[in-house]
């Protein structure tokens, strides 16, 4: 097709990849491949990609660092954008730190950074897999604490190449959710609204957060983090547990025996034995209890 040359004559045979597994890029290690494959590194090659899509019509969907993500078998049509953008800026605003990170940064990385300066308010997040355009998409958090309770402000692009700036209110945050999970915009960049700290006690927190995790969730295995939502009125993963549905398999697919609320990729799982235990779960959870449990991850790809 001559929009693939196109894209490889402007930004490299290497940035541009056909037929790309999708397991090498979601935390569930599954995924049947992506029609072309980008890593994007600034807003210009960005804009470039977009152009494209919308000359050619082309499907198109934007990747984050794909740990809150499940991709069918028979992978994703069209373009796979990968942003990587990263970034980190500091700016002292009377007794408040503003922070400036890419969408690209992965918030592992990111605290790290912010306890060396002795920055706190990030901790909450030091454990969350993927990447802070993620976070704020889904309003991620852990501890008693969100995203909505630190994020200044957000710089975004839509499909057609414009570039605006949101304030908090305009994110329209609620639990694992933001107004960027369902319209077509690409987040770029967010600041965050932090403080000084004492290194010695972000450092313990952050440390009691990772040893918290270790000893409740299925860490060391293949998974894209919560599978299910918190009820309204009840714990989703005491709900899966009470059910008796704890270490239930499909497959290679699993409902964790360390918590019910992730189903892991035990033995080399395909996305439908995870699609099956995901619908199997739902529907002995509502049979036995009346509850409707909600997914907190994206099913996406072709059907």
């Amino acid at each position: 097709m001559d929009y693939i040359k196109l894209l490889i004559n402007k930004l490299g045979k290497e940035k541009v990849l056909l037929n790309e597994p999708m397991s090498k890029h979601t935390s569930f290690k599954t995924g049947g491949n992506a029609d072309i494959f980008i890593k994007v590194n600034n807003i210009q090659e960005l804009q470039f990609i977009l152009e494209i899509v919308k000359e050619n019509n082309v499907p198109f969907f934007i990747l984050g660092n794909g740990s809150n993500l499940l991709v069918s078998d028979k992978g994703i049509r069209g373009i796979v954008c990968k942003i990587d953008i990263n970034k980190f800026d500091i700016e002292e605003k009377g007794s408040f730190i503003l922070v400036t990170v890419g969408s690209g940064n992965k918030n592992a990385e990111i605290a790290q950074k912010l306890l060396k300066l002795e920055i706190e308010g990030f901790e909450f997040a030091s454990g969350i897999p993927g990447t802070i355009g993620g976070a704020i998409k889904m309003n991620a958090g852990a501890y008693g604490s969100e995203m909505k309770n630190i994020v200044l402000s957000t710089t975004y692009m839509d499909y057609n190449g414009n570039i605006y700036k949101i304030d908090l209110k305009e994110h329209e945050f609620e639990y694992r959710k933001s107004i960027f999970l369902n319209k077509n915009y690409i987040i770029l960049e967010s600041t965050l609204k932090l403080k000084k700290g004492k290194k010695l006690e972000i450092e313990e927190k952050m440390n009691e957060y990772s040893k918290s995790r270790k000893e409740k969730q299925p860490y060391n295995m293949p998974s894209a983090g919560s599978t299910f939502k918190r009820g309204e009125n009840f714990i989703t993963a005491k709900i899966i547990d009470e059910c008796g549905l704890k270490g239930k398999q499909i497959g290679g697919a699993k409902v964790s025996e360390k918590h019910a609320g992730f189903i892991i990729n035990e033995n080399n799982a395909t996305s439908n034995d995870i699609l099956e235990l995901i619908d199997y779960v739902q529907k002995e959870v509502l049979r036995q209890t009346g509850k409707k449990i909600k997914l907190e991850i994206e099913i996406v790809g072709e059907k």
